[in-house]
């Protein structure tokens, strides 16, 4: 009780992460017992003693320096977001309960840009557990018809890692679905309490295999931009890139959009996606929307 096990999990799997020669040490002589740094050499390079590393690791240590943690993410060169992870468990909030937080209402002007972009480009709304709180039709032809299931089940890492559509949608499905479980790692160790976000954690180690793997790897990943490959069911292949974009003032909220480059196959299935979704216009089948971008490329 009263001990940071999440802290001393993230360190260790900083340091087993990093070889001596990494950090300019020299690897001596003999077999090493664990991988990666030792515990005395992360102290040495943190300029701190190797007990108080030790008890740092332990989550024994509940107060703990900015000096101190600066030392030690430069020790294990850590990244400006595993930065802020290490500061978020080293100094972890009061326990609120295990109370969800309240449901976040988006703002009408951002309903109003999600519907500027719904013949150009997907785009959604989602908060610290990535549950979806808004959308538009060309998000919901992309992904999911979010708004069609229930509230609880309204989240995109859900459907990315527990819906069996996701798994042929995303053509590089495991680095997308990993890259969601680092942003959950890394909103965990924000929101320890977020009675939802640990359920919705405990949902995954049950059902997806490769849970368990990605989850003990404590890696935390800052969902900000990267190039996706769709293999859409109406429109085929499709490379988009996705932004990812904080609010300012609508606190935890982060506006999602997917553009494609101009010019390509890629825009022109979008565009193609688009009017095929259009709320007005009635759906064509499936081969019949793949003929009709065959039938342009040709032209």
């Amino acid at each position: 009780m009263g001990q940071n096990v999440e802290l001393g999990e993230f360190l260790q799997s900083r340091r087993a992460r990093l070889r001596p020669a990494d950090a300019g040490l020299s690897p001596g002589s003999g077999p090493r017992r664990v991988p990666g740094l030792r515990r005395e050499e992360v102290a040495l390079l943190a300029g701190v003693s190797t007990d108080y590393y030790a008890r740092l690791e332990q989550g024994r240590n509940r107060h703990v320096s900015d000096s101190v943690l600066n030392a030690v993410a430069r020790a294990l060169r850590l990244d400006p977001v595993e930065q802020g992870h290490l500061r978020k468990l080293a100094r972890p909030p009061v326990s609120g309960g295990g109370r969800p937080s309240s449901v976040a209402r988006v703002r009408p002007e951002v309903h109003h840009m999600l519907d500027v972009l719904n013949d150009v480009s997907p785009a959604l709304v989602v908060n610290h557990r990535r549950d979806v709180l808004a959308s538009n039709h060309l998000a919901r032809a992309l992904l999911a018809d979010f708004d069609a299931l229930p509230s609880r089940e309204r989240n995109i890492a859900r459907f990315t890692l527990l819906d069996p559509a996701a798994r042929t949608l995303y053509r590089d499905w495991e680095a997308v679905a990993e890259g969601f479980v680092g942003a959950l790692r890394l909103s965990s160790g924000q929101h320890p309490d977020d009675r939802l976000l640990n359920e919705l954690i405990g949902e995954f180690c049950v059902k997806v295999p490769e849970f368990n793997r990605w989850w003990a790897a404590h890696q935390v990943r800052q969902c900000s931009h990267a190039d996706e490959r769709f293999l859409h069911p109406v429109v085929g292949e499709m490379t988009l890139h996705h932004e990812a974009l904080t609010l300012p003032v609508d606190a935890g909220q982060t506006f999602c959009i997917y553009t494609a480059q101009t010019g390509t196959a890629s825009q022109q299935a979008l565009r193609l996606l688009a009017s095929w979704t259009a709320p007005d216009h009635a759906p064509a089948s499936p081969h019949t929307a793949v003929d009709e971008r065959e039938r342009d490329r040709r032209t």
